[in-house]
């Protein structure tokens, strides 16, 4: 009896052992790791109708690809050429997509589908970039080409959410009421590409595509044109479009919100104005400015009084102006450096348009910089061309800070504002010293070119800041 109980306390703890052993076997298990990352992707590997058949009659397009797929905003990344009136259905399904027309196919016509960032797949998200479909109802594909450029005429930079359109219709109304015939968006470098065109007569533009229309709605609205009808058969050089906006967008000021409950009454009825002053400090090459949230309806130079030093000398010879849009009011003398000055803006100076007026008056005090402030510049710049007029722009974070007519190849300032600069070339064609827009309706107008320079400058205050630019550099 001992023995065999000895042989089941044996049995239990080689079980107990056993089964310790399993399970942390089953603890320690390591999942196979998986293989490199895939980046590649989705392959078309068969459609229906065959890619560039002919003779095509089907309005179901059925594309095959060799892993799982997804479409990803499928009407706004695909193009479809000729572009159709009704937008056509998109369908994917595991491997398969499937496009369904609503148009009737024309005759003798040769469609292309270009997909852009339409397709990826399934697990990786990899674009299938690149791909395009084309077919043709007629016994033969068309192949002639156009392509170019498009950049904006007053900064020389590229806005490539603009799309290039082709229309038949010569008339100016088209690019208000019709639907173009092909489309072509731009790449990162403002480049299109339109591709199996029929040999005909074409009239080329570019827009800003406001609310998907492929439309010209109204002035302010980026656009282009090409002066002359362009022929895909005849065109062997790259096209150069220049967008311009007719009209500045103007935007509406928002209006103040304000407590009745809490705002005294006076505080509904002051002006309310900023300066161009920074840390009370005025720069010596430019006016003083009032800047007004509304137009000025009354204002008189007469109660805007300049003084300087510590016993409040009045400055002669001080020009006051507002400009055009009655919003900005210039004080401008004749500035002495390092120079205590006080503005005296005497009660009842000026009103805005809503009844507003300045209820007490106001003092500014504020000291000019000295010339040590400022930085000297020696540029000579290579490849500008003088017959062409060019003016010499500054600008910061695409603001143009100054502007100067150059009539030649050397610029020098003694005092000019320190910090850093992208220069930029405009070829002023009618010589007023300033870029002009252009006008396509009436006139067909092209605004002025601006070219920007590939390199940026410096100018360190105190110094000698020289550079020696090539112009034609982009």
């Amino acid at each position: 009896m001992q023995k065999v109980s000895s042989s089941l306390w044996f049995l239990a703890l080689s079980c107990c052992i056993w089964i310790s052993q399993l399970s942390t076997g089953c603890a320690n298990i390591v999942p196979p790791q998986g293989g490199p990352r895939d980046t590649i992707p989705p392959q078309l590997i068969k459609a229906l109708p065959a890619d560039s058949s002919t003779r095509v009659s089907s309005r179901t397009i059925q594309l095959y690809f060799d892993e799982y797929i997804e479409i990803q905003q499928g009407q706004d990344n695909l193009v479809i050429s000729p572009l159709p009136a009704t937008a056509p259905v998109i369908e994917s399904k595991l491997r398969d997509l499937t496009i369904k027309l609503k148009d009737s196919l024309l005759p003798n016509t040769t469609y292309s589908i270009d997909f852009g960032g339409t397709v990826k797949d399934f697990t990786e998200g990899n674009i299938a970039k690149g791909l395009r479909y084309v077919f043709s109802t007629g016994t033969y594909l068309d192949s002639l080409e156009l392509y170019g450029t498009v950049q904006l005429a007053e900064t020389g930079r590229i806005d490539s959410t603009l799309i290039v359109i082709l229309h038949k219709d010569s008339t100016d109304s088209a690019l208000i009421k019709s639907r173009p015939y092909y489309l072509s968006k731009l790449d990162k470098n403002g480049r299109f590409r339109f591709r199996n065109l029929p040999p005909d007569r074409f009239f080329i533009y570019a827009l800003k595509d406001e609310g998907g229309t492929r439309r010209l709605s109204k002035n302010s609205q980026l656009m282009a044109f090409a002066d002359q009808p362009v022929y895909p058969q005849l065109q062997k050089d790259s096209l150069e479009l220049l967008a311009f906006a007719a009209e500045k967008e103007t935007v509406p000021l928002p209006e103040p919100t304000v407590n009745r409950a809490t705002t005294k009454p006076d505080a509904d009825r002051r002006i309310r104005y900023q300066t161009t002053l920074s840390n009370d400090q005025q720069d010596i090459l430019q006016p003083l400015q009032l800047l007004f949230e509304s137009p000025l309806r009354t204002w008189s130079d007469s109660a805007i009084r300049l003084f300087s030093d510590s016993i409040y000398t009045l400055v002669d010879s001080v020009a006051i102006s507002i400009d055009t849009n009655q919003k900005t009011i210039r004080v401008q003398p004749i500035w002495l450096e390092g120079t205590r000055y006080h503005l005296i803006i005497t009660k009842g100076a000026f009103s805005d348009s809503s009844g507003k007026s300045l209820l007490k008056t106001d003092t500014l005090h504020f000291t000019t910089k000295r010339k040590s402030d400022y930085g000297k510049v020696k540029l000579r710049l290579r490849g500008l061309d003088l017959q062409r007029q060019p003016v010499l722009q500054w600008t910061q974070n695409e603001k143009l800070i100054r502007q100067v007519v150059l009539n030649k190849t050397e610029f020098a300032d003694d005092l000019f504002m320190p910090g850093d600069y992208q220069l930029r070339i405009l070829y002023d064609t009618n010589g007023n010293g300033r870029w002009d827009t252009g006008q396509f309706f009436t006139t067909r107008r092209q605004p002025e070119r601006v070219n920007t320079i590939d390199k940026k400058i410096s100018i360190k205050p105190g110094w000698t800041n020289e550079y020696e630019i090539d112009v034609t550099d982009r």
